[in-house]
């Protein structure tokens, strides 16, 4: 999958446009720090057994994603966040989740080096 497929371009452009590429960075460094806090927050609602935190986070998460124009995490995100099923199955979706994620961060890097 190329990157025009895992991101809002346009979305990424406009930010591009209006704020510079070093800003742009600064954006995807961040989403990169804390996405990996999000992920924990999140397998920690399983290990809670928390359906309450599990939606908290997964939304938390959702946002972050749409703010950076990771169409495919923003995608799995809105899929899983009122998911009811059972702790074993969403600790399933992490794995997943993780690889649609680092996946995504991937295609953003080469669209911005491709700047």
């Amino acid at each position: 999958m190329n990157y025009t497929e895992q991101l809002d371009v346009n979305l990424l452009d406009g930010y591009l446009d209006s704020l510079g590429q070093d800003i742009v960075q600064q954006m995807l460094d961040l989403y990169i720090e804390q996405s990996v806090t999000y992920i924990e927050d999140i397998i920690d609602s399983i290990a809670q057994e928390s359906q309450v935190l599990w939606q908290e986070r997964c939304h938390k998460m959702k946002g972050a994603t749409g703010s950076v124009g990771l169409l495919t995490a923003h995608a799995k995100l809105v899929a899983i966040e009122k998911l009811p099923g059972q702790w074993p199955e969403k600790s399933a979706f992490i794995s997943e989740l993780n690889e649609i994620n680092k996946n995504a961060v991937t295609a953003f890097k080469v669209w911005l080096d491709s700047k």
